[in-house]
């Protein structure tokens, strides 16, 4: 069965009604419907289907269903540009997407009346009718966030940016983290009853989106709220009135208002958040990075395209490139295929061209009439194919100025995909994880072609490259413009992971080279010389696939080379490039069979895998195509010639859609990219990009990182109260349970030196810095292990994976445990949760002899303690006891997981304390002989830091900091 193309939505009294439409097989295809609980089914009987009193709006596609903090939402195309054509098929980029609640009929109803008034005054404005849809949309089209609005002051259609020179509508030229930063209060008119900052606050604290004390502290939620909101004819000119403290807003609605339509608790803090959550995921579909394609499957090379049509294309498609795979779940499992819509992220474009020889001479011109080094982004593709029209037209009925024989018509196109794993932005996703899967991985496939994509008479040649982040454990703070670059894990750990990628990409691709192109000096050399060294060791013991295959390996220093502009020395590497491009060549399809199969892939990095990288792979597909023409005896000079600038505005556009999906700004070096000519001006533009690429990282980033890992199913709805909490989001892409377990199982291998002490159980445990401390400045991650004689507390080096010093404490020393309210900051609600911030004190005698604490002087940046922990040591001495802190960490409960049910941070620390006590007394009884009541141990239960002493420890300096984090962010 066919995908829909086009269906009509509307809301019923039982829920949304989705009616395919404007098909030739549309009597074949059947309504479904989606209760307001969000449960997908046939409608077996459309008793609305002409009931012309119910509002609809159409809609080109589905993307899924978003459900967060208890509420549904549909997402649906409603805005899309056509921006190439594959062997006839349509490719289309979503321009705007629609958030359509379902909550009840009538917010439905209201969202769906809006989005149609939008989309109708939008295509009055450029001259079509009401139902004219198959015009391409190039505006952002409506959703819950943006149609649904009071009207705005609308921009121009179209500017150029002043700093990347781009040519486009207004409103498309922001990156994801910038709207969310700049737009983030405007919700629009049905937002304004549910989801405005009027709305959503009773006190100003309130006003940035987050939740307040007050909010999160109420555990009753009402499960529906009938509330009004603005009319149709409300001033829309009229700034929102933000209320003073206490205050509230006639008619507002508050986060605990919200309708919910699931059953289940809610976390308010997730419902305080859920204005920008909605807001980024509007935000992030209507960002032109989004492709799809309703007959050609765009997850794969050209080469590799099923041909069974009876199989349907989301089963084609390669779940690493499937974007919406998790939100279209839904719609999977009700077996409705026809609305299961499959989207890429990454970049499609095309650029027709043709080529004729001149009459005498050897070298062929180049007819690219619309093609000039001031192009900045490419046309639509139906603006391109009327212009070709139009200049093809008048070009005849010109004197020629030379007899041209042998005219040939050419299409080139570029497909990027984007992975799935370890997706998202720049400094929040870097280097590798426990999948061997890196950072800013994307697949670029070069095709060229006849316009007819008749294989009979010409071929189709396909050029793959790839990229993707350093395969190592690696980091850099986002807070520095020339960050340092932090490694962690042993030599052996990150071995295991390189060997896992390249293994991967040899099953995928067969041979491999690598071409890494950061600094051999500077804050890059480090992780550059450890690269160059996994690459030796893998090759040294028995290559990618363990049976010899090697890996090939050019590390070129791009910044000295091409140093003072002249990034023409590209070609140094070229040169190197070239016996391996040469072997493994490209695909040629000709006859309808592959003649020809591209046997190896060129991997090519630097830092980010943008700027330098983007130069790189342009001049190599730059090569392949000359090679490719000249196959077929037309020599093309894409260096020089500037009627062939259209080949570098093609890979500039698609470097900087890369660029901006992953650090938010265009990328740097594009004019070089775009004329083959680097210029001060722009440098100085490279200098603006890189200020607000630094802006995103530090502002920005982290929140639209927790939206991407929530919608590709990488955590659950509670990263958004972990957000909130640190106004930061984890790597939810690293396994931080085996990296623990690995941690704990080192530890023992290194502190148990009795051969007859088995290790009982370990856990890995927050503790203050300094011993003999309840609360210091900073928290780290420690290891507890317990034997049948002893507990060990170790402190590591996390980066180099070893035992930074150890503490062994016999059991027959352990004087009591306590256990309770462990809370270490009020600054947000999760930090403040009794049920979530527990822990437990160890009270034990200090040995007197031996050395109290053991140190491992090789462990990197071990040193000596601090000043503080000195005193201590030396104070407990001379003091009858010690005792040591342990909080219990989160469960990771936004980690997915399948039939497992974490334990709550209460239960964890009652079962330490229980197991501690257990093995304890059985060693003291075991010591003394005897079972005295005075020996035995029992857990008092006993508040660490009660909520009441938290706030009085905490300081007016950090409260100030965190509000101020928070009303930046």
């Amino acid at each position: 069965m066919p995908l829909v193309r086009k269906l009509l939505i509307f809301a019923a009294v039982d829920g949304l009604v989705l009616q395919p439409r404007s098909h030739p097989q549309a009597q074949q295809q059947q309504a479904i419907g989606i209760d307001y609980k969000g449960n997908v089914g046939p409608l077996l009987n459309n008793d609305h289907e002409d009931d012309d009193t119910l509002s609809s709006f159409e809609a080109h596609g589905v993307v899924g269903l978003l459900t967060v903090a208890t509420s549904v939402f549909l997402i649906s195309i409603c805005g899309r540009e056509q921006v190439a054509q594959i062997r006839g098929k349509p490719i289309y980029k979503i321009t705007g997407v629609a958030l359509i609640p379902l909550a009840s009929q009538a917010e439905a109803d209201k969202a769906i009346t809006s989005t149609r008034e939008h989309l109708h005054r939008h295509n009055k404005g450029r001259g079509t009718g009401e139902n004219d849809t198959d015009s391409e949309n190039e505006d952002e089209a409506s959703s819950i966030t943006d149609s649904l609005v009071e009207e705005m002051p609308r921009s121009p259609t179209e500017v150029k940016d002043p700093v990347t020179g781009q040519r486009g509508p207004a409103d498309k030229r922001s990156s994801v983290a910038e709207d969310v930063m700049q737009k983030k209060g405007v919700y629009g008119r049905f937002a304004d009853r549910w989801f405005s900052r009027k709305g959503w606050s009773a006190e100003s604290r309130r006003t940035q989106g987050l939740s307040s004390e007050e909010d999160l502290a109420a555990k009753n939620v009402p499960k529906n709220v009938d509330s009004t909101g603005p009319t149709e004819d409300a001033d829309a000119s009229t700034p929102d009135k933000l209320p003073s403290d206490g205050e509230t807003t006639p008619g507002s609605v508050k986060p605990e208002d919200i309708p919910r339509v699931l059953e289940g608790e809610q976390d308010a803090t997730t419902v305080a958040l859920l204005p920008r959550v909605i807001q980024t995921t509007k935000m992030y579909f209507s960002s032109g990075n989004f492709f799809y394609s309703y007959d050609y499957d765009l997850s794969h090379a050209i080469a590799n395209q099923s041909t069974n049509a009876s199989i349907p294309l989301f089963k084609q498609y390669d779940p690493l490139f499937f974007w919406n795979q998790h939100i279209v779940t839904p719609f999977i499992e009700a077996g409705q295929n026809s609305f299961v819509l499959p989207v890429i992220q990454g970049f499609v474009g095309q650029r027709p061209f043709t080529l004729k020889i001149a009459d005498g001479k050897t070298d062929s011109l180049v007819v690219d009439k619309d093609a000039t080094p001031d192009d900045i982004q490419l046309q639509s593709w139906h603006e391109k194919q009327e212009k070709e029209d139009t200049a093809a037209a008048e070009s005849d009925r010109e004197e020629p100025a030379a007899a041209l024989v042998d005219g040939k018509d050419f299409l080139l196109t570029l497909v990027s995909r984007r992975s799935i794993k370890r997706a998202g932005l720049r400094y929040l996703r870097r280097g590798i994880d426990d999948e061997g899967r890196t950072a800013n991985t994307v697949e670029t496939e070069q095709i060229l072609s006849p316009p007819s994509w008749n294989t009979s008479q010409d071929k189709i040649f396909s050029f793959t490259q790839l990229r993707g982040s350093i395969p190592l454990f690696f980091s850099q703070s986002p807070y520095s413009l020339k960050p340092q670059v932090s490694t962690w894990g042993s030599f052996e750990t990150n071995g295991q992971a390189f060997k896992r990628h390249f293994n991967d990409l040899a099953m995928r691709y067969s041979e491999v080279y690598v071409a890494s192109l950061i600094d051999k000096h500077g804050t890059e050399a480090k992780i550059g010389e450890l690269y160059e060294q996994h690459a030796k060791d893998l090759n040294d013991h028995g290559g990618i696939n363990g049976k010899g295959k090697q890996l090939g390996f050019e590390w070129f220093d791009f910044h000295n080379v091409c140093r003072g502009m002249h990034f023409e020395n590209v070609s140094k590497l070229m040169d190197t490039l070239g016996p391996f491009l040469e072997s493994t060549g490209w695909t040629e399809i000709s006859n309808d069979s592959i003649a020809h199969k591209q046997s190896g892939i060129l991997r090519t990095n630097c830092m980010d895998c943008l700027d330098r990288t983007n130069v790189v792979q342009s001049a190599t597909a730059r090569s392949a195509l000359e090679q490719q023409l000249s196959a077929g005896s037309y020599t093309i000079d894409l260096q020089t010639d500037p009627s062939t600038s259209w080949f570098n505005i093609l890979w500039a556009d698609n470097g900087d859609n890369i660029s901006r999906q992953y650090a938010g700004t265009a990328a740097l070096k594009g004019d070089f990219t775009r004329t083959r000519k680097r210029q001060i001006t722009g440098a100085l533009t490279d200098f603006g990009l890189t200020l607000t690429r630094y802006y995103n990282n530090i502002v920005n980033d982290y929140f639209a990182q927790a939206v991407i890992d929530y919608l590709l199913g990488r955590a659950t709805e509670t990263i958004f109260a972990e957000f909130e909490a640190d106004m930061k989001s984890s790597d939810y892409f690293i396994d931080v349970r085996k990296v623990r377990q690995a941690a704990i199982e080192r530890c023992a291998a290194r502190v148990i030196e009795d051969q007859d002490e088995d290790l009982i159980h370990g856990w890995t445990l927050s503790v203050p810095t300094s011993a003999n401390h309840v609360k210091t400045a900073t928290f780290e991650e420690a290891v507890l292990l317990l034997t049948e004689k002893a507990l060990y507390f170790c402190r590591l080096d996390w980066g180099t994976e070893k035992v930074r010093e150890f503490e062994h404490v016999a059991l027959e020393n352990v004087q009591g445990l306590m256990h309770g309210v462990y809370i270490t900051s009020t600054l947000a609600q999760r930090h403040m949760d009794a049920e979530k911030n527990v822990g437990f004190v160890i009270r034990y005698r200090a040995d007197a002899q031996g050395e109290l604490i053991r140190r491992n002087t090789r462990a990197l940046d071990s040193g000596a303690a601090n000043d503080e922990q000195k005193k201590d040591e030396k104070k407990a001495k001379l003091e009858e006891g010690r005792f040591l802190a342990f909080k219990a960490l989160p469960p990771r409960t936004s980690v997915p997981t399948e039939g497992e049910k974490a334990e709550s941070e209460g239960e964890v620390v009652k079962s330490i304390c229980e197991e501690i006590i257990r093995v304890a007394n059985k060693a003291k009884k075991t010591a003394s002989g005897t079972e005295s009541e005075d020996r035995i141990l029992e857990v008092e239960d006993k508040d660490i830091i009660s909520l009441a002493n938290a706030k009085k420890s905490t300081g007016y300096l950090e409260q100030i900091g965190y509000s101020l984090k928070k009303l930046v962010w």
